[in-house]
């Protein structure tokens, strides 16, 4: 399998070297190069092509929300996991509209990030085991009172297409092909309406989708 290739930014030397050293020994991922502010990550994503740029958020000159936004733009193709020590959702939230894929807080395991960057890589949003469990709780309470609907209700067009798609099988690619529009562009659908929603697994969209009558167990 080809392996994943990895942009790490961070304004750390020791934060940079020590993921280094983890990815290095992983036989199917490869570190491509280090930038150490916003600036270089978007400069170095242009020139190095990695298939995953690992994130800080708080960096001078360009911080990595910003920088999210322009790689996006730039290299839609790109996809970003952020590494962070923030768990709040106003942070959260900032960074799935910038357009990342993934969000793992620092002071997670090597093991956890390993999986993370592949289920990335996949093609699925990553999000921290203690962010979806805050997701979770806000999701049940809304359910409990009966604001549910007012979630939906806050879904684009396209989540909502996006969401009747995923939760009737279809792949990323087939969703883009459907819609006519970009794997990428389909993944930053799919990670916003499950961050609205406060889903976090593509069985709880499929549960949603079939509670809500989107679809039916016959589909």
């Amino acid at each position: 399998m080809k392996k994943i290739r990895v942009l790490i930014v961070d304004d750390h030397v020791i934060v940079r070297e020590g993921l280094r050293a983890l990815m290095e020994v992983e036989p199917d991922i490869e570190v491509v190069g280090e930038a150490t502010d916003g600036d270089e990550a978007v400069t170095k994503t242009g020139g190095l092509h990695p298939d995953i740029v690992l994130m800080d958020i708080t960096m001078p000159r360009l911080n990595g929300l910003e920088a999210t936004k322009q790689i996006k733009q730039l290299y839609p193709e790109a996809k970003i996991m952020v590494l962070t020590m923030h768990e709040s959702n106003e942070y959260f939230f900032k960074i799935l509209e910038a357009g990342a894929s993934g969000y793992f807080i620092k002071g997670g395991s090597s093991s956890e990030l390993i999986a993370a960057l592949h289920t990335v890589r996949e093609g699925e949003a990553f999000i921290y085991p203690s962010m979806t469990t805050k997701l979770l709780s806000d999701y049940l309470h809304r359910v409990n009172t009966g604001s549910d609907k007012e979630s939906y209700d806050g879904l684009t067009k396209r989540e909502r297409e996006v969401l009747k798609l995923v939760a009737e099988g279809h792949t990323n690619q087939e969703i883009a092909d459907i819609l006519v529009i970009s794997i990428g562009t389909v993944q930053t659908h799919r990670a916003h309406l499950m961050a609205k929603l406060g889903l976090r697994s593509r069985t709880e969209l499929i549960k949603y989708a079939i509670r809500r009558g989107f679809i039916t167990l016959n589909t």
